[in-house]
């Protein structure tokens, strides 16, 4: 019988990958690449579609996904971030949102089941990745007309579930609602999420990470933690958590401040530092490790992981500090 994560998360701090983003820069992928054999006609560019790769140059996913659990990780997200309409929408692709996702998820699946093949001690899960999409339902893109929204409540209901129905179909564990800079947009993939749950009468653990933009401490749709955490507690969630945007260092205050509030699991996956003027991140493993320990002495979290900037190398070093420390135990709260 294999365990779940439910029961993995109650004996280890579980581990989280890094930047799929990172790793893909790496390979220098050209506009033919992004397109393969069978979009080589496509009459729109397509390079920079990262979750395409998943279809056109699938080794490389899978590469990705293994050298993750090679550096120690529990949990590998799959490579969905824009994978809804909306986000493919920007590429002419949305009538492939549905194979992208499955797809997806299905190399995550199979490597994931090779590491626990070989480790069966150490059950790897697969989180399928839900990003926020490029538009916001509670605020307007255009500063002269504040009543205009570019996205409905439905719109984005309507593409989360489908995003969501090929996730579960391609064999995830669990999902991951993340960088969630608007809470509206987040409470339509939780409203779908759970669409799909009574449609299909199965259940599944989700993942719910916002994303603190800056100093002020909120989400870019004005949130502060603790009402953050309100607005998506209304259903039960195997965590809450934090990502993107801040180092580890910036983050931590937020963190701890959603953890003294919280019974659920705390998850956090920050960037490696702040973005230098070049758009890169200097943060080394080692640089990573030593905030992340602060957490752990701190009592902070259940699952750790990297966002922007991060590596299987600081996946490593974070693995490697985690395994001393006991999940974080969740106050009673009044």
């Amino acid at each position: 019988m294999s365990i779940t994560i439910q029961e993995a998360i109650k004996k280890n701090i579980l581990i989280l990958d890094g930047a799929m983003g990172t790793m893909l820069q790496r390979y220098n992928f050209s506009e033919e690449d992004f397109r393969g054999e069978r979009f080589k006609d496509f009459p729109h560019p397509l390079k920079g579609n990262n979750d395409l790769l998943s279809i056109t140059q699938p080794q490389a996913i899978r590469d990705v996904h293994a050298a993750y659990y090679e550096a120690g990780a529990d949990i590998v997200e799959t490579n969905t971030f824009s994978g809804t309409t909306i986000g493919m929408a920007d590429y002419f692709l949305e009538d492939l949102v549905y194979e992208l996702n499955y797809e997806s998820a299905k190399l995550a699946r199979e490597v994931a089941d090779e590491f626990t093949a070989k480790n069966p001690d150490k059950p790897r899960f697969v989180a399928g990745s839900i990003g926020p999409t490029n538009r916001t339902a509670s605020m307007s893109p255009d500063v002269n007309d504040p009543g205009y929204r570019a996205v409905t409540f439905d719109d984005l209901r309507i593409a989360y579930k489908q995003q969501v129905e090929a996730l579960m179909d391609g064999g995830c564990d669990l999902l991951l609602v993340e960088t969630i800079f608007d809470t509206l947009n987040a409470k339509a993939a939780l409203f779908a999420i759970e669409e799909v749950k009574d449609d299909r009468n199965i259940d599944i653990p989700i993942m719910v990470s916002g994303t603190i933009t800056d100093a002020s401490g909120r989400t870019l749709s004005g949130q502060t933690v603790e009402a953050f955490l309100i607005s998506v507690s209304h259903i039960p969630l195997l965590s809450v958590g934090f990502n993107c945007a801040l180092g580890a260092d910036l983050l931590k205050p937020y963190l701890k401040t959603l953890a003294q509030h919280t019974s659920f699991n705390v998850s956090a996956h920050p960037n490696a530092g702040l973005p230098n003027a070049f758009g890169q991140y200097d943060e080394t493993p080692e640089q990573t490790q030593a905030f992340i320990k602060e957490y752990l002495d701190d009592n902070l979290i259940n699952i750790i992981g990297g966002c922007c900037g991060t590596t299987p190398d600081h996946i490593r070093l974070i693995a490697e500090v985690a395994k001393d420390y006991k999940p974080r135990v969740a106050p009673v709260l009044a």
